[in-house]
């Protein structure tokens, strides 16, 4: 038997639940974005950039660095 409190508890703790992934997924992306991490990930071979892919492969890895700058200030995917 539910009853009304129980109900309520289960909202509450999923709404919990709900913070608190949104808080571990900001912590996991605020981490990934610190220079240390970011330095250390070059390093790695899987994510190295090579200096002779085509320019067309350049230029589309550029506007996905543009689209993702503008993502993470708050903007807007077009």
């Amino acid at each position: 038997m539910t009853t009304r409190n129980n109900g309520d508890r289960n909202k509450n703790g999923d709404r919990n639940n709900d913070e608190r992934r949104e808080r571990l997924a900001a912590g996991i992306r605020r981490q990934f974005g610190t220079e240390a991490t970011m330095g250390f990930l070059r390093a790695l071979p899987a994510f190295r950039m090579e200096n002779d892919i085509p320019d067309r492969f350049k230029e589309l890895l550029d506007r996905l660095d543009g689209i993702e700058s503008s993502v993470a200030a708050g903007g807007r995917r077009r």
